[in-house]
């Protein structure tokens, strides 16, 4: 299926169903017709009662876990799966730095994906730690070698890893036994779906703290910050 008819069959699909009844499955709507204006207004709580971190985590992450269901349904094209976390890294990315703080006096921090090719994990994350107030270096996609090879030249004090499939979540336990090998006092962060579906899998990889969403990385982190462990 190709872009257009992705596009196609996002509108068939949105004007078969009944009016959206959450945030989520407007915001879902949104995303499947390339309409990056009503996204981001379903991001912006007119009442102000919730924060842009909370609007992302209560209506963008359940949206784009339905797209994910539907294309693995064959209701959608892979295209508008690409294109829904596009605008969603572009929406994160704009309102969060819309919300930012004064960065805070921390550890040195960098954020990674392993050898992933989804991306919007680690960039909600680098974007709401930024909102929060924190400096920390975005390092991208990379491999465990080249990823605590620049840890240690960079004297990373607290590396956050997002992973969104299984086997790169497995890969964090190799990033521990190389810093460890480099004898780097490197803590570890992860979080990511494997990690949310199987709450032992991040100590079995060795890391330091687990958290199940982007919220959850700022929480750590003042902890750590604050001398807890």
């Amino acid at each position: 299926m190709d872009g257009k008819g992705g596009i196609r069959m996002a509108a068939e699909i949105r004007q078969s169903e009944s009016a959206p009844t959450s945030s989520a499955e407007a915001f879902e709507q949104a995303l499947l017709v390339l309409d990056r204006l009503a996204a981001r207004r379903l991001l912006i709580d007119p009442e102000g009662g919730e924060s842009v971190i909370q609007r992302i985590e209560n209506i963008m992450v359940p949206a784009l876990e339905r797209i994910g269901r539907a294309w693995e349904t064959g209701k959608i094209a892979l295209s508008q799966v690409y294109m829904s976390g596009r605008i969603c890294e572009d929406l994160v990315e704009g309102l969060l730095q819309e919300s930012g703080r004064p960065r805070k006096d921390q550890p040195k921090m960098a954020v990674a994906v392993l050898e992933d090719y989804h991306l919007l994990g680690k960039r909600m994350v680098y974007s709401t730690l930024r909102a929060s107030g924190f400096a920390l270096k975005d390092y991208g996609r990379m491999e465990a070698e080249a990823l605590v090879r620049r840890a240690v030249e960079d004297e990373i004090e607290l590396l956050l890893i997002s992973a969104l499939m299984l086997p790169s979540a497995l890969r964090v336990g190799k990033v521990r036994r190389l810093l460890d090998r480099s004898g780097s006092r490197t803590r570890l962060i992860v979080g990511g779906a494997p990690f949310r579906i199987d709450p032992q899998l991040g100590w079995e990889v060795g890391a330091d703290a687990v958290g199940n969403s982007a919220a959850d990385a700022v929480a750590i982190i003042e902890r750590i910050a604050g001398g807890g462990s």
